[in-house]
C-alpha cells in the first residue's frame, strides 16, 4: 500500500508509479488516438462529409449517454471501495481482538511456556491469514514448536484457531484458568474464525461478471463513437479530446478493479504483512 501526503498536489500530478493508470492504459490510449485520427481523416478529408450531415448529430447521443455512464462508474467505484474498506475494518478488528486476547492471557497465566505458546500462535494466525488470502505458503518457521501440529496441506488459519482453543480448554481442564475466564476468552477466539470467513467472502465473491463486462463494453463503444460526432466541430483536435475522455473513464474502471480485491498484491491493496507485524509486536510486548 502506498503511503503518501494528500496535500502534495505537485507530486500527484507529475509523478507516475508502476501501477499508475497511464502506464497500464498507454497501448490503448495510443490505439484510440490513432483510431480517432483515422476517423477524422476519412470524415473530413477523404469523404469530405459536411457538418450538416446526420452523423454530426451523434453528439446528442453522447450527451445523453454520458450521464448514464457516469452513474454506472460512480456506483462501480463506490462498490469496490466498500469492499476495500470492509477488508480494512476486518483487519482492524483482528488487531484489536489479538491485543485483547493477549491481554487476557497475560492476566490469567504467568507460566512462561503458556505465554510463549500464545505469543507465537496469536501472531502466527495473522501471518497465516495473510498468506492464505494471497494464496501463498505460510512461513514454516512460525510453527517450529514440536507441540504444535500444523498440516500445511489444509486450511491453516482454521487449524491455528483450533489449536488455540484446544490449548485454552486444556488450561481449563488442568485448572490453570477458571470457567469464567474460559468464557471471557471465547469471544476473541471465535472472532478469529469470523474474521477469516468474512475476508474469504470478500475475496471469493467478485463483482458479477456480467456487470463488469457491461461497463467495459459500454465505455468501449461510447469512446469509439465519439470521433464520429465531434470530428466535425473539433477537427483533428478530436484526437487528444477522445484520448483524454477514454483515459478518465477507463482509469475509473481500473481503479475499481484494483481495490475490489483488497487482499491481492497490487500497490493499493491492504498492507497485510505490515498489519501482521504490528500484531506480532503488540502481542510480544503484552506477553513478555
Amino acid at each position: 500500500m502506498i503511503s503518501y501526503n494528500p496535500k502534495e498536489w505537485f507530486t500527484f500530478i507529475f509523478k507516475f508509479h508502476k501501477s499508475d493508470t497511464v502506464r497500464k492504459l498507454m497501448p490503448l490510449l495510443l490505439g484510440i488516438g490513432i483510431y480517432s485520427g483515422l476517423v477524422a481523416y476519412f470524415l473530413l478529408d477523404h469523404f469530405n462529409i459536411s457538418k450538416s450531415s446526420h452523423i454530426s448529430n451523434l453528439t446528442i447521443m453522447h450527451g445523453m449517454l454520458g450521464f448514464v455512464i457516469s452513474l454506472l462508474l460512480v456506483f462501480r467505484t463506490n462498490t469496490a471501495y466498500d469492499r476495500w474498506w470492509e477488508g480494512r475494518k476486518l483487519w482492524g478488528s483482528l488487531i484489536n481482538n489479538s491485543r485483547n486476547l493477549a491481554i487476557k492471557i497475560a492476566a490469567f497465566t504467568h507460566e512462561e511456556k503458556e505465554r510463549a505458546f500464545f505469543k507465537k500462535m496469536i501472531s502466527g494466525f495473522a501471518f497465516a491469514l495473510s498468506s492464505h488470502l494471497q494464496n501463498e505458503k505460510t512461513r514454516l518457521e512460525l510453527f517450529e514448536d514440536n507441540d504444535i501440529k500444523i498440516d500445511h496441506s489444509k486450511h491453516i488459519p482454521n487449524q491455528i484457531a483450533s489449536v488455540i482453543m484446544q490449548r485454552i480448554n486444556g488450561m481449563y481442564r488442568s485448572q490453570k484458568i477458571t470457567g469464567n475466564q474460559l468464557i471471557l476468552l471465547n469471544n476473541e477466539i471465535q472472532s478469529l474464525s469470523d474474521i477469516c470467513g468474512a475476508c474469504e467472502r470478500i475475496k471469493n465473491t467478485p463483482i458479477p461478471y456480467s456487470y463488469s463486462a457491461f461497463i467495459k463494453k459500454f465505455i468501449f463503444f461510447y469512446v469509439m463513437t465519439l470521433p464520429l460526432g465531434y470530428a466535425f466541430s473539433l477537427g483533428y483536435y478530436v484526437i487528444p479530446v477522445v484520448v483524454f475522455i477514454f483515459y478518465v473513464l477507463a482509469s475509473l474502471e481500473l481503479i475499481a478493479e484494483e481495490i475490489e480485491d483488497p487482499f491481492g498484491g497490487d500497490t493499493n491493496d491492504l498492507p497485510m504483512e505490515r498489519l501482521s507485524t504490528t500484531i506480532e509486536k503488540n502481542v510480544q510486548e503484552i506477553l513478555m
